[in-house]
């Protein structure tokens, strides 16, 4: 087993060493095709130090800042090659690639950076915290009641933009001498007005149900997965109705630490493939695509684990169920939306048509869901998070010339 377990890891080493270098030839290609960035062209950067596998963090975060750049020119600073070339090909924003601390130094002497964002919290953002006479503002990825959305580590941020009450709140409780009311800007969900991508099939009268579990997590407070415990079961029976759509949406790194939740990703795909070809007119999809909105808006009915994607559909204001974690030390912060939440328990997963059914139907339910999504979000009224977004940026920007101005003339 230990052989086994050594030849496995230095087969990973070896294919994360390739795929860097090919990564890094794109990367050179890319920056001399295109022309040089203008002295002090850009006022926020966007620092992103991971690879091509959490780009997912990133993307969401595109069409805000394409529209916020109308305004205040944004580039991305990413340190990783993969990362880079990921950002590259998308061609959503300029992109400055830093892969040293000698990189961060020139891409800032040569540009005009008042405001750098960071959508995670990636052990080398300390690099970028070093540098002051800015603004370190964390925007994060999504909003939940994941511990990670209570991490110390949004102190060490100058502000964080936070989605509203629910997150106050809970922040609130679980950090120590933090001072909400000045760190903290409450911006609800900008994402949720640009949800993107194309609907991939024509819509019927098949009730389509949205399942999006996230991965497995790397240890147990953070088993949230749900594709061994109730995925299977669940597509199984929605699959075999004949009136639903199975729109499946499974975490980018399904599988990466345990191979059986990854071989039961690989069956609930394969079933959809074979009841597609039973039933052509199923439509019936498996999403992998960088797009995010469309599955959001379509679904009449989603399924999602204990993560963020909980929260952009409680964005969207329509049913959702949330899946119970069977392993008992996973964390499940009951204090917000989870204590009123619609769970679906893993030995509830086979009767799922009865489920999906009773949260469409429900007027309790649905008013239930109405308090949270205020609660989480505030006005969702389309628009009004891109104006909550852009009037905080404003007033950083504010402060940076305030700051700016009392500092000593070098």
């Amino acid at each position: 087993m230990g052989i086994a377990s050594d030849v496995k890891k230095a087969a990973e080493l070896v294919r994360k060493a390739l795929d860097a270098r090919h990564a890094k030839q794109e990367i050179r290609h890319a920056i001399a095709a295109r022309a040089p960035f203008r002295q002090r062209q850009f006022r926020i950067a966007v620092y992103f130090a991971d690879g091509e596998v959490n780009m997912y963090q990133l993307r969401q975060w595109y069409r805000p800042l394409v529209e916020l750049a109308q305004a205040h020119p944004v580039i991305v600073m990413a340190r990783n090659a993969t990362g880079a070339a990921a950002i590259l090909k998308d061609n959503a924003l300029p992109v400055a690639y830093v892969p040293a601390v000698r990189d961060i130094e020139r891409s800032l002497a040569e540009q005009d950076i008042r405001i750098v964002l960071y959508v995670n919290q990636n052990t080398r953002n300390f690099q970028m915290f070093r540098y002051g006479e800015r603004w370190h503002v964390f925007i994060n990825h999504g909003e939940s009641d994941k511990m990670y959305m209570t991490t110390n580590q949004y102190k060490a941020y100058d502000y964080a933009l936070i989605a509203g009450q629910a997150a106050r709140e809970r922040l609130g409780r679980t950090l120590w001498d933090f001072d909400l009311d000045r760190r903290t800007i409450e911006i609800g969900r900008p994402q949720a007005d640009h949800y993107s991508g194309t609907l991939p099939y024509t819509p019927d009268d098949r009730t389509v149900v949205l399942y999006a579990p996230t991965w497995e997590g790397d240890r147990p407070s953070a088993h949230y997965g749900s594709i061994r415990s109730h995925g299977e079961a669940l597509v199984s029976a929605l699959l075999a109705t004949g009136r639903h759509r199975v729109i499946y949406r499974p975490h980018p790194r399904s599988g990466v630490v345990d191979a059986e939740f990854g071989a039961a990703n690989q069956r609930i795909i394969a079933a959809l493939q074979a009841a597609n070809t039973s039933d052509p007119d199923a439509h019936h999809v498996y999403d992998d695509g960088p797009d995010l909105g469309w599955q959001l808006a379509a679904a009449d009915v989603a399924i999602a684990d204990i993560s963020a994607m909980v929260y952009d559909r409680l964005a969207a204001g329509k049913p959702l169920l949330i899946t119970r974690p069977v392993d008992p030390a996973a964390e499940v912060d009951e204090g917000g939306y989870l204590s009123a939440c619609e769970w679906l328990r893993a030995e509830d997963a086979p009767r799922i048509v009865e489920e999906v059914e009773r949260v469409q139907a429900d007027p309790e339910a649905a008013a239930r869901l109405h308090h949270w999504v205020s609660h989480y979000f505030g006005d969702t009224t389309p628009g009004a998070a891109t104006a909550r977004f852009h009037a905080a940026i404003e007033q950083l920007m504010a402060k940076w010339d305030e700051w700016s101005q009392r500092a000593p003339q070098r």
